[in-house]
């Protein structure tokens, strides 16, 4: 007799039982389109958040804007977008004034991380 288990919609057959197979959704890359607003600039914010981004594994790039923002374009998987996300609202949370977050799906292009200039 099989018995079908479902977890996140998808499931496998494994001899003669249905084995759960966890949902790709979780674990698809995404990117975000970030400005922050602030006292941002002249901080060290882009080096840092270049740091955080190589230690997790993060591709993109940040750069500072004329208008005193700074603009950062970032791509990983969602939970570690959102963990990169919270150490730069961290290190920065009496600097940042206002942070505009735009999600996407990935595009792939980004292998690193770096600094625009």
């Amino acid at each position: 007799m099989f018995s079908l288990l479902s977890f996140g919609g998808q499931a496998f057959c494994n001899g003669q039982n249905f084995v759960p197979r966890p949902s790709r959704l979780k674990f698809m890359k995404k990117q975000i389109h970030a400005y922050y607003s602030g006292q941002v600039q002249g901080v060290g914010f882009r080096f840092t958040a270049e740091d955080v981004a190589r230690d997790l594994g993060v591709g993109g790039w940040v750069k500072n804007l004329r208008n005193g923002r700074v603009e950062l374009v970032a791509e990983a998987e969602e939970d570690i977008l959102k963990d990169f996300l919270k150490r730069i609202n961290q290190y920065f949370s009496h600097y940042i004034q206002d942070v505009e977050i735009d999600w996407q799906s990935a595009t792939g292009e980004f292998k690193d991380f770096g600094i625009n200039f």
